[in-house]
């Protein structure tokens, strides 16, 4: 028998949404945003366009009973080292800690409410983009926005300012939905971190968390901006990223899923200054029957600008994976030099995965290449490995580790694989990520890489 198709109108009702609006004293922009999002929410599609809906994979999915006002007290307080923004989202609400060695040099963080009740501005630069979700999902983390803050960085900065952003889920049916409005000045450098944990694994129904981030890169900026997704088993999640680029400015975005149920992600970089670069890196580990759906779209507008997106999953079990990217070059989008990669590697006959690169060239002064794969692990590489003495397990993990690694180790962070290798060493013996159990589980200190946020490209340089 078919399983029933889901009841979206049961998972929350406008009451629900209109009292949430109420409790955070909503200005009228964000009542009237709230409110359009709950109807798209009961209306849209869960995927716009129809060339894709036959490969997302969101079955299972039932958030009947979520509250988004749920209280509850907060998670430990973390340490707050020097030229640090501590940011933490849980039951009780977002709590933001600056150092004064950063205060003094203008950097300011505004959290949710204050932030939407400021000058009409202000109230606009934070809901940018919030105004029109293209699926059901992306609208119902809009509707459901009860989280957030917005970190400005002054120009010219001397020290690389770290942002630690940590959300914990810890209630049955808990709703946290997360807007993030990032601004860097001029030649300012920003290190972020946004890590996802939850405590136990919820026994009667499924917990949401929603990601919104909107970042501005000044010119000659540089920003580096990592996800640990480490959810527990029954969390749906909602990403959306949203950058824009000034000229000459450096973004890497990095994206790493180690836990959850059902994830989408949503990543959208546009690179109008001349001379400005990307580099967009996903890697995920996906077991028993979870669920990754990622899109990357990087739209080249200035010229001399390089785009790179790099995206590799692993995936047993019953695992999914659908991994889409697009890079469209612009007609007066000269000397541009885009990179497109998307691969899978299978371990079980029951995993799936689907990759889907699409180019749109518009100028001809470019370079652009894209490539993708899905296979299952290569049988000659475990049978050298077991000629080595190496269990066949142990082999396929060794190779399946090495394959993320590829993308790991091209992120701008310093040491980011051994950083990040308990997680995938914790899923992979099928432990999850507990925040409650395991308290050092959260990122430690991060670098550049070589100190700087990306190596020099060059349009004369050969694609590999």
């Amino acid at each position: 028998m078919a399983a029933q198709a889901p009841r979206y109108g049961d998972w929350l009702e406008a009451g629900q949404v209109e009292t949430l609006g109420r409790s955070l004293q909503d200005p009228e922009p964000l009542r009237l945003i709230r409110a359009e999002s709950f109807r798209s929410f009961l209306e849209l599609p869960l995927e716009p366009d129809p060339l894709y809906r036959k490969y997302g994979y969101f079955a299972g999915v039932d958030l009947a009973g979520i509250s988004p006002e749920a209280l509850g007290g907060r998670v430990a307080r973390l340490p707050v080292p020097p030229f640090t923004v501590v940011v933490t989202h849980d039951a009780a609400g977002t709590h933001a800690e600056v150092p004064s060695d950063l205060r003094d040099q203008g950097v300011r963080v505004v959290t949710y409410p204050e932030a939407v009740q400021g000058a009409p501005e202000s109230v606009e630069a934070f809901l940018r983009g919030t105004d029109k979700p293209s699926d059901r999902l992306t609208a119902l983390g809009v509707a459901l926005l009860n989280r957030g803050y917005r970190l400005e960085l002054p120009d010219a900065l001397a020290t690389p300012v770290r942002l630690k952003d940590v959300a914990v889920l810890s209630r049955e049916h808990e709703a946290l939905s997360v807007r993030r409005s990032i601004r860097l000045g001029r030649g300012t450098r920003l290190l972020a971190s946004e890590e996802v944990y939850g405590t136990g694994t919820p026994t009667n129904g499924q917990r949401l968390y929603g990601s919104s981030t909107d970042l501005e890169v000044g010119d000659h900026a540089h920003a580096a901006y990592l996800t640990a997704h480490a959810p527990d088993p029954q969390t749906v999640s909602i990403y959306t990223r949203h950058a824009t680029t000034g000229a000459g400015a450096r973004l890497g975005w990095v994206w790493t899923g180690f836990g959850g149920f059902r994830t989408r992600m949503r990543n959208t970089t546009i690179l109008p200054g001349n001379g400005s670069d990307v580099e967009d890196l996903q890697a995920f580990y996906g077991a028993q029957n979870q669920g990754y759906d990622s899109s990357i779209n990087i739209t080249h507008i200035g010229t001399d600008t390089h785009g790179q997106s790099i995206t590799r999953g692993v995936f047993r079990d019953e695992a999914r994976g659908m991994s889409r990217g697009l890079v469209r070059i612009e007609k007066d989008a000269r000397r541009t030099l885009s990179y497109l990669s998307e691969h899978a590697m299978l371990l079980s006959r029951g995993a799936r995965s689907d990759t889907i690169p699409i180019l749109e060239i518009l100028c001809r002064d470019v370079k652009a290449t894209h490539s993708t794969s899905v296979a299952p692990v290569d049988p000659e590489k475990i049978f050298y490995l077991e000629s080595r003495g190496v269990p066949e397990g142990d082999a396929v993990r060794m190779i399946g580790e090495g394959f993320l690694s590829h993308v790991l180790e091209r992120a701008p962070f310093a040491n980011l694989r051994d950083i990040l290798y308990p997680y995938l060493h914790a899923r992979w013996d099928g432990r999850t990520v507990d925040w409650s159990s395991e308290p050092d589980v959260s990122l430690p200190p991060l670098e550049f890489r070589g100190g700087e946020a990306a190596p020099d490209w060059r349009f004369d340089s050969k694609l590999r």
